[in-house]
């Protein structure tokens, strides 16, 4: 079984920071991509960040200067610290990770439970 839980988020003024975090957890034999996707009311599901387990990063062009990801591959835990924060980006933060379990020695994807992103004044 495999979990990932997320921490952080909240409400914040515009302009302001934020960061949330997220770590896989359970029986896992290696972690590959992770990212961070976001829902806002009525909308889809879009991508906003992902990292590779070398490091490279991607971006959506909305938080591009803005949004930073990272990863600590030792805790197998994915960050996204967030600048500049905007109305447009409150919506429910999901990580996103590909997981190679041990038990199945299968990847596949894993979701967190999500965090709620509130920018308002």
């Amino acid at each position: 079984q495999v979990q990932l839980v997320e921490s952080g988020g909240g409400l914040v003024q515009p302009g302001g920071s934020l960061s949330v975090s997220c770590a896989a957890s359970g029986s896992i034999f290696t972690v590959y991509d992770m990212g961070w996707y976001r829902q806002a009311p009525g909308k889809q599901r879009e991508l906003v960040a992902t990292i590779t387990s070398g490091g490279s990063t991607n971006y959506a062009d909305s938080v591009k200067g803005r949004f930073t990801i990272s990863r600590d591959n030792a805790n197998r835990t994915v960050y996204l610290q967030m600048n500049s924060l905007k109305p447009e980006d409150t919506a429910v933060y999901y990580c996103n990770a590909a997981v190679v379990s041990a038990r199945s020695l299968t990847k596949r994807a894993y979701w967190g439970q999500g965090t709620q992103v509130t920018v308002s004044s």
